[in-house]
């Protein structure tokens, strides 16, 4: 069972803290054990929220606008997550624009954080940049899935087909199940709250993800937990993929 572990933005990411080296040494040793328990498929982490923007449709045929970071918080509930390779974050744009107009919901896309952010490394010369598109839900497909995406799936189809040609897409777009299926733990002086679905809404913003495989949820849950023991209080949100999307 694929599911999609998403962690929170906190103060610290936000002003931009980089992580100390026990966090991250903490992590990779993580990352080594999912790995060996055939668990970790994929993760990546995203830059504070400054550096992003939000794609949204007018209406109309009026086109779509552009926010850019950085944000308080809005509907941070997640569709569908996408990744791509792009020159600058114009080109994000663009495509993140492209994917809000063939679905109608806004669409986020925010730069990925990579090991030159992190002080690890020193910044390849014409690396490109890599973004994750996030697109938003609503109460229309967390309602009725099947239905609400009958029309926009041929449009996304298309985008994503010209994104695979243009050679800038790396994960086609990943749908997720509604959040009644979903779980959140609130971890708070190292104590975990639970809260199951479904979700009317979420302020807080997505600071990155771990895609897992695991048997069920309780076995994802163990390894939020384990996460979040690495990287201190944290909110946490696990979703399951939608398999036929």
């Amino acid at each position: 069972m694929k599911i999609i572990s998403m962690h929170k933005v906190d103060a610290a990411m936000e002003a931009g803290k980089l992580p100390s080296p026990e966090l991250i040494q903490g992590m990779g040793q993580l990352m080594g054990e999912m790995r060996r328990a055939s668990a970790f498929v994929d993760g990546d982490g995203l830059r504070q929220s400054r550096t992003r923007a939000r794609v949204r449709v007018k209406g109309d045929g009026a086109g779509t606008s552009i926010e850019r970071g950085p944000y308080a918080g809005g509907n941070e509930l997640v569709d569908r997550l996408t990744r791509i390779r792009v020159k600058d974050m114009e080109e994000g744009i663009a495509w993140a624009a492209r994917q809000a107009e063939a679905t109608g919901a806004e669409v986020e896309v925010g730069p990925i954080t990579e090991g030159w952010d992190l002080g690890l490394m020193a910044k390849p010369a014409e690396a490109p940049l890599r973004c994750l598109l996030l697109q938003k839900g609503d109460p229309s497909n967390e309602a009725d899935r099947s239905s609400s995406s009958s029309s926009a799936v041929p449009a996304l189809g298309g985008v994503t087909a010209d994104m695979q040609r243009a050679g800038v897409l790396l994960t086609a777009p990943t749908r997720l199940r509604p959040s009644r299926e979903g779980r959140r733990i609130s971890v708070v002086a190292g104590k975990p709250v639970f809260r199951d679905g479904p979700f009317a809404e979420s302020k807080e913003l997505i600071a990155g993800f771990v895609l897992l495989d695991v048997p069920g949820m309780p076995d994802a849950v163990e390894w939020a937990l384990r996460f979040a023991k690495v990287i201190g209080d944290v909110e946490l949100e696990l979703r399951p993929l939608d398999a036929t999307a």
